[in-house]
């Protein structure tokens, strides 16, 4: 029972194909083509709410990059002051950007600079458009110089396929009754519903027994 709790409080940890792409498929392409060096924007800057997926692509993508060799810091916004310091990297992930201080912007500001003379890359992410942003001017102007998009938020029918669709991959159905009641009874984000259902197959196969809404009720009642 306790592995399987530590499984639902760990969510698998976010990959560009583990992406639920919702009407977000713009924003994946042209990442792929970004690390592919089929796009040669130095900056990308995602927006939209809390559960949008911008945290997932920012972790994705600095993950991809370290696959590929290439040195990544990814960073939160707090952490940018340290960044100056260190040996150029070749991409730079900020998340939050929203939540810059006045030493943070400053701090940003000069890491623009680097992009221009080091030939990194920045992906940044907040929750609004930059002019929305309420940061310094010189940042916003830069932020929207480069690539920008909006990520919107799933509706619960693109949770429900994107749920059945991981269900699929591990080799059973997720019926529409077990959907319905994760989407009302779960958490709302896709990575802690996904995580359920990793660990609802796990538990079926160690208790013998077959995935129904009982079996769903307890998983869920280990969290």
């Amino acid at each position: 029972m306790h592995q399987l709790i530590l499984r639902l409080s760990e969510p698998p940890a976010p990959t560009l194909e583990n992406f639920a792409l919702g009407s977000n498929s713009e924003v994946l392409a042209v990442l792929h083509a970004w690390l592919a060096g089929a796009v040669q924007e130095r900056c990308i800057y995602l927006w939209g709410p809390a559960g949008c997926g911008k945290s997932h692509l920012l972790r994705a993508v600095a993950q991809r990059s370290r696959g590929a060799g290439r040195a990544v810091i990814c960073t939160r916004s707090s952490e940018l002051a340290a960044l100056e310091q260190a040996a150029a990297p070749t991409l730079i992930a900020v998340d939050d950007v929203q939540r810059l201080s006045a030493d943070g912007q400053a701090s940003l500001f000069r890491l623009f600079e680097r992009l221009r003379e080091d030939g990194a890359r920045l992906l940044a992410a907040g929750d609004a458009a930059p002019s929305g942003l309420g940061l310094r001017d010189d940042i916003t102007t830069r932020l929207a110089a480069g690539l920008v998009f909006q990520l919107r938020l799933l509706s619960d029918e693109q949770k429900a396929e994107a749920l059945r669709s991981h269900a699929r991959g591990r080799g059973f159905a997720l019926s529409l009754e077990l959907t319905d009641y994760l989407l009302h009874h779960g958490r709302r984000d896709l990575p802690s519903l996904m995580a359920v259902l990793d660990a609802l197959d796990e538990y079926s196969l160690q208790v013998k027994r077959p995935i129904t809404l009982p079996l769903l009720r307890e998983v869920l009642q280990l969290r």
